[in-house]
């Protein structure tokens, strides 16, 4: 099976499911490696109270031994602490005095498209599985996809380069990704950072939200991943489905992006060059990829994230029950989450390129992998690094 995942669970209910099939036989996998990011995933300015309850952390249930996966679906387990408040509200069973009906939908949310698709008139049953809290198990999945890409020198990291109207340099936020965790904001920039904390608290003062932009690196991609043979296996159009999946982004680039457009040609392309017997490029204007694979270059995603639909200065809408108009029903929520998704992001990104990965070399046990890997890049003539641990 390829490298995918499921998952499975409400914001209030008793907890997030994850559930990643294809993973390989032989990876080194343990609890800290996912909850790295459980924890990145809850940081950042601008964030709701939802985050002081739970602390994230992944329970295996299956698909790992003594430290080690064994080749079957490796499912994970993220408990919500705040199901306790809310059990009389989500339990499972049968209830004699249900909770009235949330009937205010919020404009921007699946709340009223959903009810209507789904023939409910209680936008609860909507709004708990649209709800954000669901990206959890994306980010557990995306753990077990670093982990694997991990060991053969890939890495996948993000940068926030913009908050509402304070922005940084989409390029140098790339380039400085890695310092991104030492802001609250995930920006590397410091005197940005500052800035965009300034913005985040003039919304939050005005009962506003703001979204943003950001940038997901993957450095270490050999080239060859994804083909042009058949539209499904283009790996750019994979990378923008999955990133764009991801609640309230509006717009995925990979590279310059929409900027290409405003070029000539010699402007945009990536050059090739011989460089002490090696070939490379004389820049990454495309974002790691040509033809729908990656040419070895650092692979570069952007996202654009909308403000969250709910916010106290609740919106005008219609309240389904009565066919009035009202004003929105309002949940605990953030005031950017912007630095949340950036971390997402990643995951997503992860998850695309170890599926592209295994795709090219083989998925049963990580030995077999491992040798054609290092068989590959001896063809082409790329350094492979060392085995994963």
């Amino acid at each position: 099976m390829r490298f995918s995942f499921s998952t499975a669970g409400e914001s209030h209910g008793p907890a997030e499911v994850a559930l990643v099939h294809g993973v390989p036989a032989g990876l080194g996998l343990r609890a800290e490696d996912v909850n790295r990011d459980l924890a990145r995933r809850q940081q950042g300015y601008g964030r709701g109270g939802r985050q002081k309850i739970e602390k994230d952390e992944v329970q295996f249930l299956g698909g790992v031994r003594h430290g080690y996966t064994l080749g079957s679906p490796v499912a994970m387990l993220m408990p919500n602490r705040d199901y306790a408040n809310w059990e009389s509200r989500m339990t499972p069973d049968p209830v004699e005095n249900p909770p009235d009906p949330i009937t205010l939908p919020r404009p921007g949310h699946a709340d009223l498209a959903g009810m209507q698709k789904y023939a409910t008139n209680d936008l609860r049953n909507i709004l708990e599985r649209s709800s954000a809290r669901e990206t959890t198990a994306r980010v557990a999945a995306g753990g077990v996809a670093k982990k694997l890409l991990a060991g053969f020198g890939v890495e996948v990291y993000s940068a926030v380069y913009r908050i509402g109207g304070v922005a940084y340099e989409k390029e140098r936020a790339a380039l400085d990704a890695r310092k991104a965790d030492e802001s609250e904001v995930r920006c590397p920039d410091p005197e940005v950072s500052e800035k965009m904390k300034a913005e985040i608290d003039a919304a939050r003062y005005a009962r506003d939200a703001l979204g943003g932009e950001f940038v997901v690196v993957a450095e270490g991609c050999p080239p060859g991943l994804g083909s042009y043979v058949d539209w499904r296996d283009k790996l750019d159009a994979k990378l923008a489905h999955a990133v764009m999946s991801i609640n309230a982004i509006k717009g995925v680039e990979v590279g310059m992006g929409f900027e290409v457009a405003r070029h000539r040609s010699s402007e945009v392309q990536d050059e090739i060059l011989l460089e002490d017997g090696r070939i490379s490029r004389a820049s990454n204007r495309l974002g790691g990829l040509e033809g729908g694979m990656t040419n070895g270059e650092p692979v570069i995603v952007s996202a654009a994230m909308k403000p969250i639909s709910t916010i106290a200065k609740a919106l005008r809408t219609v309240d389904v029950s009565t066919g009035e108009p009202s004003r929105a029903f309002r949940e605990r929520a953030d005031s950017c989450a912007v630095p949340a998704a950036a971390v997402i992001g990643e995951s997503m990104v992860a998850v695309v390129l170890a599926e592209a990965f295994l795709e090219k070399f083989g998925a049963d046990n990580m030995t077999d992998i491992r040798a054609a890997y290092d068989a590959y890049a001896g063809r082409i003539g790329i350094a492979a690094p060392g085995k994963n641990r």
